[in-house]
């Protein structure tokens, strides 16, 4: 089935679309603006795992590809992969036992990490253990891969993948005996904060060091958290290190010449 499926088009198809930044990113400096995304509802807070991105793209005839944020990697059946970054390895025993989808186009997006995967491995393990955790999972229908690659990307970044909402993708964890990226609190969309301190506060109450550190050697310092509400209509990343640096320049005298 794959080999009759024109590949650049379901790799711009399944892509994970870009998430914006909570407080946004003044393009000028890389600071953080007094400029929210909005959110109403509850808003679940999740850990974000400091790894790569990895898919897992599942065709109802059992067959599937493994790729990485930007190309795929391997396909059932593969005698040769791209090895990149150890992420097909990582992912093919579980992509082996998924149950296919019914219809459609599946896609799990898992976030890989330890290893050698990036410089922050180091504070989930110590002994260079891979690991990998599922924060988000959408459907696309298989006609979708007939149109020109232009309209394809137009249509994800327009929000035309059909993501799971929390229910749904708890529910679908479970029956995969899926790892879900740490579920840390559920607020709601007027008690977060607006002001880049409080938000800073929010980050070190709600995550004092990773929920998913993969042996006793890692250090533990977490990269941040991806707030979505229940139905995904909305979502945002807040890093530690934004954060940081955005109030660190605030305590520093201006300089004059």
């Amino acid at each position: 089935m794959i080999r009759a499926i024109d590949l650049a088009a379901l790799n711009t198809a399944t892509k994970y679309p870009s998430i914006p930044t909570y407080h946004t990113l003044d393009p000028k400096n890389g600071g953080l603006i007094e400029e929210t995304v909005a959110f109403t509802g509850d808003v679940y807070l999740t850990e974000k795992v400091d790894g790569t991105n990895g898919r897992i793209v599942s065709f109802p005839s059992g067959d599937y590809v493994i790729g990485s944020r930007e190309e795929l990697l391997y396909a059932r059946g593969d005698l040769i992969g791209n090895p990149a970054l150890g992420i097909a390895d990582a992912l093919r025993p579980l992509a082996d036992r998924l149950t296919p989808p019914t219809s459609g186009i599946r896609i799990l997006y898992l976030e890989v990490y330890g290893g050698k995967v990036t410089a922050a491995s180091r504070e989930y393990t110590g002994s260079r253990a891979v690991g990998y955790r599922l924060f988000d999972a959408a459907d696309v229908p298989l006609d979708i891969l007939e149109w020109p690659r232009a309209r394809i990307s137009s249509w994800r970044e327009d929000g035309g993948q059909r993501f799971l909402d929390e229910d749904a993708l708890t529910l679908s964890a479970k029956a995969q005996d899926i790892e879900l990226v740490p579920r840390l609190a559920t607020v709601g969309a007027d008690d977060l904060p607006t002001g880049i301190a409080e938000m800073q506060a929010l980050l070190a109450d709600h995550l004092p060091a990773t929920h998913v550190a993969l042996d006793e050697g890692a250090g533990g310092q977490p990269e941040g958290i991806v707030l979505r509400n229940g139905d995904r209509s909305a979502i945002a990343k807040a890093r530690f290190q934004d954060y940081r640096r955005t109030l660190k320049r605030r305590t520093q005298p201006a300089r004059h010449r």
